[in-house]
């Protein structure tokens, strides 16, 4: 087994150093994030992506972007607002950003506030807490979900929600690993997932570096694998899943969810419990993200869409509860109906918006 697949790193001098995906796989880049400003820009630009991921580094980020802050109390809080508020606004639709954020705000205000070095401990350490769980949800979403997937068979998946969308292991890509290491021969179906090719390019490339049999697919060509019986089951990772159970995840899952329905295929939802935004009553709701003409009207440096033709470039869909099977949480496995009532248990609710 090669080493564990980390998106961010942290090293004992307190620095940050993230994994370039957007050079993925030709080029295994770590660069060092020390700003807000690079933090927010990486985010952006999807260096990083991948909701539990961008949350860790959002938070990680500012954590150490504070130690540059000013040493006055009050320039260090003017400091510390300024910087939350730039990572609020880099991804809209990830509930997981603004939960973690929360977190390191939540302990900045927990101490002294004319504590400046209390306040950067805090911060730090609230951000590596967060890290340090998201690790420990993909683990126990794995061994949750392994038992849903097929003993033999076809899996298709969408977009990247493996170890490089999370603080390792994977969301969706966490139950097929914890699926095949228990013994049970998948063949795994990666959607290329366009605009961007974060299955092409993610998905293939962390599969394979596992061992795990993984097969590249056109975008359009799950639904015939699925009339002609390669596929046993879908699993995809989500960006925000709301009160009634509907599921924002990458552009193209909605389609992959329908073809599943029609082909009687399970279609299951991979997620942290912290994805779940029980404050949103159903989908229509979900604030979704619009990237770049460009990542449509070019390949590289060359355009492929003719001058003046419009364009349409959401990052996610939203697929309804009805077409989803079960969530699988590191709290347990879940039909969409029974999120709300699980957290109306005496569990907090996980999600928010921002």
């Amino acid at each position: 087994m090669s080493t564990p697949i980390r998106p961010f790193r942290t090293d004992t001098d307190g620095r940050l150093w993230l994994l370039d995906q957007r050079r993925l796989p030709a080029d295994e880049h770590w660069f060092e994030l020390s700003t807000v400003e690079e933090t927010a820009r990486a985010i952006e630009t999807m260096a990083v992506r991948g909701a539990p991921a961008l949350a860790c580094v959002a938070a990680l980020g500012l954590a150490r972007a504070a130690r540059t802050f000013p040493d006055d109390p009050e320039a260090y809080a003017a400091s510390f607002a300024a910087g939350l508020d730039r990572l609020r606004r880099t991804r809209p639709t990830a509930v997981n950003l603004f939960v973690a954020l929360d977190e390191v705000a939540a302990a900045d205000r927990s101490v002294p506030p004319d504590d400046v070095a209390a306040r950067r401990s805090a911060a730090w350490g609230a951000a590596r807490d967060h890290a340090r769980r998201d690790l420990e949800s993909c683990q126990a979403i794995g061994a949750h979900g392994a038992a849903l997937m097929p003993d033999e068979g076809g899996v298709v998946t969408h977009c990247n929600a493996g170890a490089l969308a999370t603080a390792g292991h994977g969301t969706a890509l966490g139950v097929i690993r914890s699926a095949v290491f228990a013994g049970k021969r998948l063949r795994v179906y990666a959607d290329e997932t366009r605009p961007v090719l974060q299955g092409a390019r993610l998905t293939a490339w962390e599969l394979a570096r596992d061992g795990i049999d993984v097969t590249v697919i056109c975008e359009g060509m799950a639904a015939d694998l699925m009339r002609r019986g390669r596929i046993h089951a879908a699993i995809v990772g989500a960006d925000r899943i709301v009160r009634n159970g509907d599921v924002a995840n990458k552009i193209g899952t909605y389609a992959l969810a329908i073809a599943c329905r029609h082909h009687r295929i399970p279609f299951y939802v991979a997620a942290p419990w912290t994805t779940i935004d029980l404050a949103i009553p159903d989908g229509s709701e979900i604030p979704i993200e619009r990237r770049a003409d460009e990542e449509v009207t070019h390949v590289g440096p060359t355009r492929i869409v003719p001058e003046a033709v419009g364009v349409e470039n959401p990052a996610f869909d939203v697929t309804p509860a009805e077409l989803v099977t079960a969530i699988v949480t590191d709290r347990g496995v879940f039909r969409p109906d029974e999120l709300d009532a699980h957290a109306s248990e005496g569990s907090p609710s996980p999600g928010r918006t921002s």
